[in-house]
């Protein structure tokens, strides 16, 4: 019985850490990380961070406390873990780009 309870918590907390696509997406946009980390993640003024991005604990980790690189820091209070959470599920939910053997212009 009591494996079972360990098991359930464990797959709540696994859920919950997992995050929500279309929430993510939408705050990923509002929270204006598009504007250094492109729309789709694939990186700009800041560094790539799709479509394999790091672990969550090192995802917010950075987030809290971002390298001097003129990322703003942003805490608990302003930007929750579960928001995290769900951007990262985003990101996570972003799909390699074509290889460049696919892209016929490229193979001119």
């Amino acid at each position: 019985m009591l494996r079972l309870v360990a098991a359930l918590i464990f797959a709540g907390s696994l859920a919950a850490a997992q995050g929500n696509v279309e929430k993510g997406k939408t705050l990923w946009i509002k929270d204006g990380c598009y504007s250094c980390h492109g729309t789709d993640g694939h990186g700009g003024v800041g560094p790539k961070l799709a479509p394999k991005p790091m672990a969550a604990a090192a995802f917010i980790a950075i987030v809290r406390h971002p390298p001097a690189s003129g990322m703003p820091t942003f805490s608990a209070k302003v930007l929750p873990d579960a928001d995290l959470n769900d951007m990262l599920a985003y990101l996570r939910s972003i799909p390699d780009p074509p290889a460049v053997k696919d892209i016929p212009l490229l193979n001119q």
